[in-house]
Formats: structure tokens, C-alpha cells, sequence
């Protein structure tokens, strides 16, 4: 019986990390769309629809890869909100 080649299938397809992009936080692959800003619209209460809506230049694939991304590292997500939102406040108190 031979060896079967099997290539190792990336978890996430559409969300990456680089350097320099959004503080090094998990953004959707070849933008610069932070995995936590959609989850943060989901969150509010903007429906899937709206988000796709809200980001045209997403596919539908790549934003419920962003949720599953989140299903599979929720503490790092929820994370990212409280440091966006405490950024934001901070910036507003200005």
C-alpha cells in the first residue's frame, strides 16, 4: 500500500495575519478588514445582510469565515472589541 499525500487544508481560507496591517490583529485575507469590526456590527444588531451591504467589496464565503474564525477564538475577538472600543472612546474624549 503506498503513502497518500494529504494536503493540509488552512482552518480559516480567508483570514490572515500581517504585520503592520491593523496592529497585527486577524483581518480578512487580503484586506484590511479587522474580524472583530464584523463581529462588532453583528453584535449591535446588524444583520449578515446588512454587513455584506456595509462591506461590498466582501464575498458572503469570507464574512461567515470571519464568524467561524470568531466561533474558534472568541477570547482573542472579544479582546480586540474592548481595545477598539476603549481606542475609540479615548479618541472621542479629545
Amino acid at each position: 500500500m503506498g503513502l497518500v499525500a494529504v494536503k493540509k487544508l488552512k482552518v480559516h481560507p480567508y483570514i490572515s495575519y500581517k504585520n503592520g496591517v491593523c496592529g497585527g490583529r486577524s483581518i480578512i485575507e487580503g484586506t484590511r478588514i479587522p474580524v472583530w469590526s464584523i463581529i462588532k456590527w453583528y453584535k449591535i444588531g446588524m444583520p449578515i445582510e446588512e454587513i455584506l451591504k456595509g462591506f461590498p467589496q466582501l464575498t458572503p464565503s469570507q464574512v461567515y469565515d470571519a464568524f467561524s474564525y470568531y466561533y474558534d477564538n472568541q477570547d482573542e475577538i472579544e479582546k480586540d472589541i474592548a481595545e477598539n472600543e476603549d481606542t475609540y472612546v479615548k479618541g472621542s474624549r479629545k
